[in-house]
C-alpha cells in the first residue's frame, strides 16, 4: 500500500486562534487530484496554510511529505516547504525582476549553487508550462494567465511531491482559467505529481474531475461525485 503524501487524523484547523474546521480526516495519495471546495470563510485556505506549516496544528495529527506537523520543529519548516509547490491566486511574483530572476531567486534560496544547473532547471520548467520564450520578460509585461504559468513554473522548480494551488484561477477569465487547469491536469497526469486545488468555482471542478473535499459548517469531508456536482458555493 502506498503511504499518503498528506494525511490528517482528527485534526482541528485554525485561523488565528479560532478553529474553522473541526476533526479533519483526509488522506491524499501520490498522483491524486483533489479539490477543497466551499464558500468563502469555510476554512479552505486555512487547511492549505496548515499543510505548509504557516498555521500550527495543535490538536490531532497531520503528516505532510513525511513531516509530522504537530511536532514540527521550526528549523525543519523550510525543508518541508521544499517538497511542496505552492501556487497563489495573486501570483506573488517579484515585479522588479525578470521571469528568469524570479525563478533563479528561488533556486538560490534552496541551495542550487551552480549557475549552469540553475539555467538548465529554469529552461526545463519554463518549457513545461509553455513559457520558454518569456524568461527575459518582466512580470508586468505578461498577461494574468502568463503570470500564473510562471507561478506554476516556480512551483515546479524543486520537483515537488505535491502542488498546492489556492484559487489559482480566481483572477482569470474562463478561457484563461481553462488553460491553467489543463496545465495542472497535464502535470498531474504526466509527472504523477499530486495536485490539491482550493476553489469555490463549481465550473472548475465539474469540468476537470477529481476528488472533492467540501468545507461546510466547520467540517470538511469528501463528497461523492454526483453530490458534488450540485453543490451550492454561492458566496
Amino acid at each position: 500500500m502506498t503511504e499518503p503524501i498528506i494525511s490528517f487524523k482528527h485534526a482541528d484547523i485554525l485561523n488565528g486562534e479560532s478553529v474553522v474546521v473541526y476533526d479533519l480526516n483526509m488522506d491524499i495519495n501520490p498522483g491524486d487530484f483533489v479539490y477543497i471546495v466551499g464558500k468563502v470563510g469555510t476554512g479552505k485556505t486555512s487547511i492549505i496554510r496548515t499543510m505548509t506549516a504557516e498555521n500550527p496544528l495543535k490538536k490531532g495529527e497531520g503528516v505532510v511529505c513525511g513531516y509530522h506537523l504537530e511536532k514540527l520543529r521550526k528549523r525543519d519548516i523550510p525543508y518541508l516547504r521544499r517538497k511542496l509547490g505552492v501556487v497563489f491566486q495573486d501570483f506573488q511574483l517579484l515585479m522588479d525582476r525578470t521571469v528568469f530572476s524570479n525563478l533563479e531567486f528561488v533556486l538560490q534560496a534552496t541551495g542550487w549553487k551552480k549557475l549552469l544547473d540553475r539555467e538548465k532547471r529554469i529552461d526545463e520548467v519554463l518549457e513545461a508550462v509553455g513559457m520558454q520564450n518569456k524568461a527575459h520578460k518582466m512580470p508586468w509585461q505578461l498577461s494574468g494567465g502568463e503570470q500564473q504559468r510562471i507561478a506554476i513554473a516556480r512551483a515546479l522548480l524543486n520537483s515537488p511531491e505535491v502542488i498546492l494551488a489556492d484559487e489559482p484561477t480566481g483572477n482569470l477569465d474562463a478561457e484563461t482559467a481553462d488553460g491553467i487547469m489543463e496545465l495542472l491536469c497535464g502535470i498531474n497526469a504526466e509527472k504523477k505529481t499530486a495536485v490539491v486545488i482550493v476553489t469555490h468555482n463549481r465550473r472548475i471542478f465539474e469540468k476537470y474531475r477529481g476528488r472533492v473535499m467540501v468545507c461546510r459548517d466547520e467540517s470538511c469531508y469528501e463528497e461523492k461525485e454526483k453530490e458534488a456536482v450540485g453543490l451550492d458555493l454561492t458566496i
